[in-house]
């Protein structure tokens, strides 16, 4: 059979990408929990439809030696140990848009006799796996925006009040304490606006919604507070929890950036940015405050 560089060049590429695919869809299914069978099922769908794809490519270089990826395998293998299946599948297919892009890029190459199967390729790629993404979507899935959002406002509000604090305050156990306190406050607020928020039309539990915003704003603003209470240096406290807080916001970013599709150095640098802003705002403001009013305690 007749191909073009062009043609061998992206099928030799197509077919390692598909069989690792593959490979990492088997040992997910080969793992997956006897007790869910549904979930059994759509991995091994998956798993059908990439080495159905491989074969495809495999055709127009049949000369090439073709291997997995064994980072891929492994990387993905761990992913899925640490934040489930959904997230791993999610962090295997993150590439899907260049992969058909890729494909597009060669339609006019492929034969004739084979352009049936390679249009029906594509659709896989474009609606088949996103198909069996929506049925398999863990149910925790629901929520991650509610976590979110109770992480986000977290770092954003205790950062700042950690930093209008150390304005007043001399002590920086008392500086932990503000915070640990205004976020116990504030997780109460933030569960009781995700509720009212969750009753409006979400396709899930309005209480769960609330338990984990709340929960995930006091378990931020309890982390964020730990660094005053292991040094009696301000600066290096103040040091310590704004690094923690956007190694924080980056983990956040990042996960929000696979399960959510969003773009991690746009969503990063957004909050970051925030963060930063309104820890230096608030710092001066507390100063201000001690200059003005003359208060300074512990």
């Amino acid at each position: 059979m007749a191909t073009s560089v062009t043609l061998s060049k992206v099928a030799k590429e197509s077919a390692k990408d598909e069989y690792t695919d593959y490979m990492v869809y088997k040992r997910l299914s080969e793992g997956s929990n006897k007790n869910n069978p549904k979930l059994k099922e759509i991995l091994t769908a998956l798993s059908n439809t990439e080495l159905k794809h491989y074969e495809f490519w495999k055709k127009y270089t049949p000369d090439t030696k073709i291997k997995a990826s064994t980072w891929t395998i492994y990387l993905t293998l761990l992913l899925r140990v640490i934040f489930g299946y959904t997230f791993a599948i999610k962090y295997l297919e993150k590439h899907e848009g260049a992969v058909i892009q890729r494909y597009k890029s060669i339609k006019d190459t492929i034969p004739e006799a084979d352009k049936r199967e390679f249009d029906e390729m594509v659709r896989d790629e474009e609606e088949h796996e996103n198909t069996f993404m929506e049925q398999m979507q863990g149910r925790y899935l629901k929520y991650i925006s509610f976590i979110i959002l109770g992480l986000a406002d977290a770092i954003v509000e205790i950062s700042g009040i950690h930093a209008g604090s150390l304005g007043i305050y001399h002590s920086t156990e008392l500086t932990g304490l503000a915070g640990i306190v205004a976020g116990a406050a504030a997780s109460i607020a933030m569960a009781s606006a995700a509720f009212a928020q969750a009753k409006q039309g979400f396709q899930g539990s309005a209480s769960v919604s609330a338990i984990f915003t709340g929960v995930s704003y006091f378990l931020n603003a309890i982390a964020l507070a730990a660094p005053y209470f292991f040094t009696k240096s301000q600066p290096v406290a103040i040091g310590a929890s704004l690094i923690l807080a956007i190694i924080i916001i980056g983990f956040v970013s990042y996960y929000n950036s696979i399960v959510s599709q969003s773009h991690f150095l746009r969503d990063f640098s957004e909050l970051a940015g925030i963060t930063l802003g309104a820890t230096a705002a608030l710092f001066f403001f507390g100063l201000l405050m001690r200059s003005v009013f003359g208060i300074t305690i512990g």
